[in-house]
């Protein structure tokens, strides 16, 4: 056995049979990295810089088969799996204490097939990778809003991006996926095949295997579209997402918008003179006609004097990429969220009220415009269930400083609180799950018991439960 060492990780490692882990090399033709490994420090940190968890093992799978090796050592062995597509769950799904990570980074090729307008991409790819892929043929995948985050995670939990409402959530443009499940197997999951995995694994998170292949179908997108986002005064917050609230009324499904407070950065396209000030702002896109866009988005544009307003037409790339930079690899992030099925006066009021008191001037409260496309389907069609619902509200807290920790997190929590006492508030999103602490049920809503009958079929000893974990059903 090697040398127990200082960490869990190294613990883990140490009491693995040599034997063991020598024929696991043996037959992994990706990369095996321990605690030993100048790299090992490296490849364990991921995106949240809260995160700091040691592994056993690394597992840098090149293809499927490294894949199905890295499960079945993980289950022979008894070890922990976590397992890490982009990264950037802010729960930290992708790496575990003293476990197995199935690494998929190097998995992140992307194959477009433009006369059936659909795409294959692998289970390392980013957003940036599909879209680099897709636009080269005018198409587009509806993924989310920020281009390095993993496809995998992002689509497992739904997806909400800046196509929702025209052409729905990211599962929802699924139509296969390659699945390595707990018992080694590889399995193709569609509407024909496998349909009862197909249906957990659009919404259903990381709970029923390793997703290693994702098909999705294409639609025409780009390369231009009409972006909205004006930034206007924290003194006009009410009055704007009252405004707003009247606009999505009537909004077409060609258009969407997320409104959220937050502070002015210190950037050279705002006014120094407003640097640091509480502000409100609407990011949007539009995939119609140029002159319906305008014409659309103009009274979003007036609600108020602007600070600045950076509206106009753009690349579908670079209107992926515009909030990259906000979320940088290390920064500390923790976010939760619910759905409103109605945007009242007490909603607005908390929104506004609540990221005033934020402590990092790099937090955001978001009301994501739902609706559209999203709700072409009902809540039991996959395991999505939060359909019908017109927003979704989300606290998110960005801050550097390890020692803020507790207050950024309470802030959050506070905040979460406070709304989920409103009438018309429920649920919870996947991809905004605080540290998992929340209930599945959260999550799943009324879909929760058929999600369990999935999960005890394809997963009975719960290997994957590095997620926001529904349990099997015991014998």
């Amino acid at each position: 056995m090697a040398k127990a060492g200082t960490h869990a990780g190294a613990d883990a490692f140490g009491e693995l049979p040599e034997a063991q882990v020598r024929a696991f090399r043996g037959l992994f033709r990706g990369e095996v990295l321990t605690p030993d490994d100048d790299e090992y420090d490296e490849t364990r940190r991921i995106w949240n810089g809260m995160i700091d968890r040691y592994p056993a093992i690394v597992a840098r799978c090149r293809g499927t088969a490294d894949v199905v090796d890295a499960v079945t050592f993980a289950r022979e062995s008894d070890l922990p799996v976590a397992v890490r597509g982009g990264g950037h769950n802010v729960a930290g799904s992708a790496v575990c204490d003293g476990g197995i990570v199935v690494d998929l980074t190097e998995m992140n090729g992307v194959r477009v097939d433009p006369e059936t307008q659909t795409a294959r991409a692998a289970g390392g790819a980013t957003l940036g990778d599909v879209d680099r892929e897709t636009q080269l043929f005018g198409l587009a995948a509806p993924l989310g809003v920020v281009s390095e985050t993993g496809i995998a995670g992002l689509t497992l939990n739904g997806g909400v991006g800046h196509l929702r409402r025209k052409y729905g959530l990211a599962c929802d443009a699924l139509e296969s996926v390659d699945v390595v499940t707990a018992d080694g197997e590889v399995r193709v999951a569609s509407e024909d095949r496998n349909a009862d995995l197909f249906w957990a694994i659009r919404g259903g998170g990381g709970n029923f295997g390793v997703v290693t292949s994702f098909e999705y179908r294409l639609h025409e997108v780009g390369p231009e579209v009409v972006a909205l986002f004006p930034w206007y005064r924290g003194d006009d917050a009410v009055e704007v997402l009252t405004r707003f609230r009247e606009w999505a009324t009537d909004a077409s499904d060609e258009a969407t918008v997320i409104a959220f407070t937050a502070f002015v950065p210190e950037l050279e396209e705002f006014p120094e003179s407003a640097w640091g000030e509480p502000a409100v702002a609407l990011l949007g896109c539009h995939v119609g006609d140029e002159d319906d866009a305008d014409a659309e988005f103009r009274p979003l544009r007036e609600l108020a004097e602007p600070i600045v307003d950076l509206s106009g037409p753009m690349t579908y790339v670079d209107l992926q990429q515009m909030l990259d930079e906000d979320y940088p690899d290390g920064r500390r992030y923790y976010w939760k969220s619910v759905y409103v099925d109605d945007l009242t006066d007490d909603v607005v009021d908390l929104v506004v009220g609540h990221g005033t008191k934020s402590p990092s001037e790099l937090s955001t409260v978001d009301l994501w415009q739902l609706g559209g496309a999203i709700d072409d389907l009902e809540p039991t069609e996959t395991a999505f269930w939060h359909r019908g619902r017109r927003y979704m509200l989300t606290f998110e807290a960005n801050w550097d400083d390890p020692d803020g920790d507790d207050e950024n997190v309470d802030w959050v929590r506070e905040g979460i609180s406070q709304v989920r006492a409103l009438p018309a508030v429920s649920g919870g999103y996947g991809n905004f799950p605080g540290f998992n602490e929340d209930p599945a049920r959260t999550v799943f809503g009324d879909n929760y018991d058929r999600v369990v009958e999935v999960k005890t079929e394809y997963d009975p000893t719960n290997t994957f439960r590095r997620n926001q974990n529904v349990e099997p059903r015991g014998d």
